[in-house]
């Protein structure tokens, strides 16, 4: 089981105060954020992808690659790339170089996103949301496992005899994970690849988390790829912890009052009833966090979101210590006793390159226009 965190780099207003973070404030934050993760022994850290005010994070390979130039074990991730406005040759390419500087600590997970004018920002209709979706991931699915690739698709210009560099590193593409919130059509998508299925697990019922989930359990197995109950799936969340329960919600109130997605809407009390939301002790955080599994099953990663909402700095470090330090440590032991031993770990660069036979040196040198051979082979 994997744990972690994911951000959205939103830059809000903190409340209690009226003080807004810089850009550059709220950049440096979420890396300090993910520096802390890793003190405190947390596994993943992810960045969203936006394009838009109020949200910094619109090259996530550039903060992770900084990031993992500035730690050891830390897996980094994306909580969204955008499978539909970014090219998958960029994406190829981009997450490709990065799996490379971090020796292999690097996944990702694609998604549409939640901002509809991105579309023609990029060149593109978001009539065609889903089958962008589809089409971009087909290519970019074949250019990390094909050294040269002929593709013609219906919304991108094809390609002839195209090769993506560099190549996946030990001949293995990172790990990639379909999130949604809402489509079956990206639930069928991942049970067809074999891939992950991340549900962020923020603003919806469990019943309707369930049921997404469910349905790409299902279609896992009609693919081949395993038992229902071996299909990788992955879970967010939000957290505010205080020793005291009285304390958080007391703390955390003004914040979810005025958070720009869900602020002015239903009261902190219904949020934290009807969704995943929990604002409390570290124990009431565990026992909510494991009850997740009894509407999802065994799952390989949980992912929480503790840094939106204008929260100062100072507090998301605090709430990463009592994660690191009170509840981590429980859940992992919890959860780990109660998955079956037939049920896969979360993937990892090592065990995908166990899976493959081994690493692989898959470098592709250049053709001679005249030979049409490697140039060693003309020596």
């Amino acid at each position: 089981m994997q744990f972690g965190v994911f951000t959205v780099g939103d830059v809000t207003v903190d409340p209690t105060n009226g003080r807004e973070p810089t850009e550059r404030e709220r950049i440096k934050a979420m890396v300090a954020i993910a520096l802390k993760a890793e003190e405190v022994g947390l596994d993943v850290f992810a960045t969203g992808e936006h394009h838009n005010p109020p949200f910094v994070p619109s090259s996530p390979t550039t903060m992770l690659g900084y990031i993992a130039a500035r730690t050891e074990r830390l897996l980094l991730s994306t909580a969204t790339t955008l499978i539909t406005t970014n090219d998958p040759v960029k994406i190829a390419e981009d997450y490709a170089m990065l799996q490379h500087l971090a020796d292999g600590r690097v996944d990702l997970m694609m998604g549409r996103g939640n901002t509809g004018p991105v579309y023609p920002w990029f060149g593109q209709d978001i009539r065609n949301g889903i089958p962008l979706a589809i089409e971009h991931y087909d290519l970019l699915h074949r250019l990390w496992r094909e050294d040269v690739v002929d593709w013609k698709g219906r919304l991108r210009t094809p390609l002839q005899s195209f090769t993506s560099t560099p190549r996946p590193l030990d001949g293995v593409p990172p790990f990639v994970w379909h999130g949604s919130i809402r489509s079956p059509e990206i639930a069928e998508q991942a049970a067809y690849y074999g891939d992950g299925f991340f549900h962020n697990h923020i603003f919806w019922p469990k019943e309707h988390t369930q049921r997404l989930v469910s349905l790409y359990r299902q279609r896992f197995e009609h693919y081949g790829h395993g038992s229902a109950d071996q299909a990788i799936v992955g879970l967010g969340g939000q957290v505010f912890m205080r020793k005291n329960s009285q304390d958080a919600v007391r703390e955390f109130r003004p914040y979810f009052d005025n958070a720009p997605v869900y602020g002015h809407g239903p009261s902190l009390e219904d949020f934290t009833k009807e969704t995943p939301l929990t604002v409390g002790s570290p124990q009431q955080v565990i026992d909510r966090t494991l009850s997740f599994r009894d509407y999802v099953g065994d799952y390989q990663r949980q992912l929480f979101l503790i840094d939106h909402a204008g929260l100062p700095l100072k507090t998301v470090l605090e709430q990463l210590d009592i994660l690191g330090e009170e509840v981590i440590p429980v859940l992992r032991k919890e959860f780990d006793s109660l998955r079956p031993a037939h049920v896969p770990e979360a993937p990892t660069h090592a065990s995908l390159v166990a899976k493959a036979g081994g690493a692989k040196d898959t470098t592709v040198h250049a053709v001679d226009d005249v030979t049409g051979k490697a140039p060693e082979a003309n020596r």
